[in-house]
C-alpha cells in the first residue's frame, strides 16, 4: 500500500483528526483497569493475574513498534492505520470469545498479544507524518495526536462500567462488553484510514518550496549505537514505570486506599476516577509537550521527573488522611506521564532529526515494553504480599510509592546527562555524499 500523498491545497490541520481517530481507539488500554475486578470475581483471578492482558500489550507495544518502525516509514501511515485497526479489533474479538468460555489465556492472547500488536503500530503511525507536517511545531504536532492515546480512557472508562452494569459483570456480561468495543473501534479507526494524507515530495507542509533538513540527521542503525538515545531510553522506561503503575490499578487502588476511612470509595466513584486520570494524561499531552516547544526538550523533563517525585513523595507521607491531595498528585503525576509520551517525538527529532525519527521512535518504545512490566508488577506483586501479611488501606501501597520516587530520580540522572549526538553518527548531507564519491573516484 503506497502512503497517499495530499493534493495541492490539502490543509496540514486534517491531519490531526486522522491520528486522533486511531490513537482515541488505542487509548482505551488506560481504562483496562475497570475490567480488572469483574474479571478477578467472575474467572477467580489475583491482581497480578488480572494485570497479565494490559502487562503482555504493553509489552507488545514496544515490540511492535521497535520491529514494525521501519516498516511504517517504508509503508507509510495508511498501511500501518490499516494494520492497527485489524490487529486491535480482532483482539477485542478474542477476549470476548475467551470470557464467554471462560478460558482466561484467549483474554491474555486476544487483548494482549494480538491487540498489543495493534497498539504499537497504531501508536507510531503518524508520528514521522505529523513532524513532516509540522516541522515548526514538533511538540504541538505530536502532543496533539499522542494526547489521544491519553485521552481514549476519557472516553473508555465510563464507557465500559455503564456496559458492565448493563450487561453484567459476569463472564458473559464482560464478552459482550469487548464485542462492542471491538466493533465500534474498527468504524472509529477507518476514519484515521481514509483520512491520512503525506506531503507532497515537491511542496513544504504549508505549501512552500521544500528545503533540506537542517540540523543532525542520523539513521535508526545509527542512533541506537549513540549514548543519547540510550540515556533517553532510561528516561522513558524510568517516567512511565512511575506511572503506569498507578494507572494500571487506579480503579481498585483509589478503594483500597480509603477503605478504612469514612469517606469510602464507590465502584461508580473508581471509575470516575480513572476517567479523571485520562483527562490528565490527555492534558499533559498537548499542554506539556506545547511548553516544551518554548522551554526546551532537557527542561521540561526535569519537572516531569522532579516534580513527579515530589508528587509521590506527598501521597506517601499523607496516607490516607487527604483524599483531595491523593487525587491531586495523582493527576499531576499521570499529566507528567502523558507530558513525557508526547514530548520523546520531539525530543529524538532535536537530536537525530527527521531522516528516521519514526523508526527511532518505535525502538525507543521497547522502553514502555519493560515499563510495562516493571510498573503494574512492582505495585500489583506488593499490593498481594501486603495483604497477605494482614495489612489494608493505604499501606498496600506506600512500599511501592517510594519505590517510584527512586525509578524517577534514576530518571532524573540519565537526562541531565543527554548531550547533542557527536557528529560522526550523522548522515552526511547530499553535497557531502557527493564529494566522499569524487574523492574515491580521484583515488582509484
Amino acid at each position: 500500500m503506497s502512503p497517499p500523498v495530499a493534493p495541492p491545497g490539502w490543509s496540514r490541520w486534517l491531519v490531526p483528526p486522522a491520528a486522533l481517530s486511531v490513537h482515541l481507539s488505542i487509548g482505551q488500554a488506560y481504562a483496562w483497569s475497570v475490567f480488572k475486578p469483574p474479571l478477578e470475581s467472575a474467572l477467580g483471578l489475583s491482581g497480578t493475574q488480572s494485570a497479565l492482558p494490559f502487562q503482555l500489550g504493553i509489552v507488545m507495544l514496544g515490540l511492535s513498534a521497535a520491529f514494525g518502525g521501519t516498516l511504517v516509514e517504508r509503508n507509510g501511515p495508511r498501511w500501518a492505520m490499516t494494520v492497527a485497526l485489524i490487529c486491535f479489533s480482532s483482539g477485542f474479538l478474542l477476549s470476548a470469545l475467551g470470557a464467554a468460555v471462560e478460558q482466561y489465556w484467549l483474554i491474555v492472547l486476544g487483548y494482549g498479544f494480538v491487540g498489543g500488536i495493534g497498539l504499537g503500530i497504531g501508536y507510531i503511525s503518524p508520528v514521522s507524518t505529523l513532524i513532516k507536517w509540522f516541522p515548526d511545531r514538533p511538540g504541538m504536532a505530536t502532543g496533539i495526536a499522542i494526547m489521544g492515546f491519553g485521552g481514549g480512557a476519557l472516553i473508555a472508562s465510563p464507557w465500559s462500567a455503564q456496559m458492565l452494569e448493563s450487561f453484567g459483570s459476569d463472564s458473559s456480561g464482560i464478552a459482550l462488553a469487548f464485542l462492542v468495543h471491538g466493533l465500534s473501534y474498527a468504524v472509529f479507526m477507518s476514519l484515521g484510514v481514509l483520512l491520512i494524507r503525506v506531503p507532497r515530495t515537491d511542496q513544504g507542509a504549508r505549501g512552500t518550496a521544500r528545503s533540506a533538513p537542517t540540523g543532525p540527521q542520523v539513521s535508526a542503525k545509527q542512533a541506537i549505537r549513540t549514548p543519547q538515545f540510550w540515556c533517553l531510553w532510561v528516561v522513558l522506561c524510568m517516567n512511565v514505570t512511575a506511572g503506569i503503575g498507578i494507572l494500571e490499578k487506579a480503579a481498585p487502588m483509589i478503594t483500597d486506599f480509603f477503605a478504612n476511612t469514612s469517606t469510602t470509595v464507590s465502584a461508580s466513584a473508581a471509575a470516575g476516577f480513572v476517567a479523571l486520570l485520562s483527562a490528565a494524561n490527555m492534558a499533559g499531552r498537548i499542554g506539556w509537550s506545547s511548553t516544551s516547544d518554548l522551554i526546551g526538550r532537557k527542561n521540561i523533563y526535569r519537572v516531569y521527573l522532579g516534580v513527579g517525585a515530589l508528587m509521590y513523595g506527598l501521597i506517601a507521607l499523607a496516607g490516607d488522611s487527604s483524599k483531595p491531595l491523593f487525587i491531586l498528585c495523582a493527576l499531576v503525576i499521570l499529566s507528567f506521564y502523558g507530558g513525557g509520551f508526547a514530548t520523546i517525538p520531539a525530543y529524538l527529532k532535536d537530536l537525530f532529526g527527521t531522516y528516521q525519527v519514526g523508526a527511532i521512535h518505535g525502538r525507543l518504545l521497547t522502553a514502555w515494553s519493560t515499563a510495562g512490566v516493571l510498573g503494574p508488577l512492582i505495585v500489583n506483586w506488593i499490593a498481594d504480599r501486603q495483604e497477605e501479611a494482614g495489612k489494608d488501606g493505604s499501606s498496600l501501597y506506600t512500599m511501592s510509592l517510594f519505590i517510584m520516587i527512586g525509578l524517577l530520580a534514576v530518571g532524573f540522572v540519565a537526562n541531565e546527562l543527554v548531550r547533542p549526538v557527536h557528529p560522526r553518527h550523522h548522515v552526511p548531507a547530499p553535497a557531502q555524499q557527493e564529494k566522499e564519491v569524487a574523492d574515491v573516484q580521484r583515488q582509484q
